[in-house]
């Protein structure tokens, strides 16, 4: 009795794979960090952003593109990262993206003016 022996594609981690489909696909990663941003906490949106950085080259080609310290981006990226605005604009403009404001619900509604009329002399 004979067996056949398939060939498998050998696997890889999930961290791997996922960076590689960010890479390929920017419009995937657009999707993936607005997605983290809708439903995460700061340190997944820390890792996603580290995640989308290794996928456009990595922190030193990122800080390049920047002008920010490598440094400075390793730090601002970590779990504990905090990045200041500006900071956080740059590293996503040098990644193809921009921050946007979308309403989540209608907006709250402000009471009539009351009108008032002038008195007169």
């Amino acid at each position: 009795m004979t067996t056949k022996h398939t060939q498998h594609k050998p696997s890889r981690p999930h961290e791997e794979a996922l960076v590689e489909s960010l890479r390929k696909d920017p419009q995937f990663a657009t999707e993936y960090l607005n997605s983290v941003l809708e439903d995460g906490d700061q340190k997944e949106v820390m890792l996603a952003m580290r995640r989308i950085a290794e996928a456009f080259g990595g922190v030193s080609e990122l800080a390049k593109r920047t002008q920010l310290h490598a440094k400075t981006l390793y730090r601002t990226l970590s779990p504990q990262g905090n990045p200041e605005f500006k900071s956080l604009t740059t590293m996503l403009k040098a990644m193809g993206m921009r921050i946007a404001v979308e309403s989540i619900k209608s907006p709250i509604k402000t009471p009539a003016r009351r009108r008032t009329t002038a008195k007169a002399h």
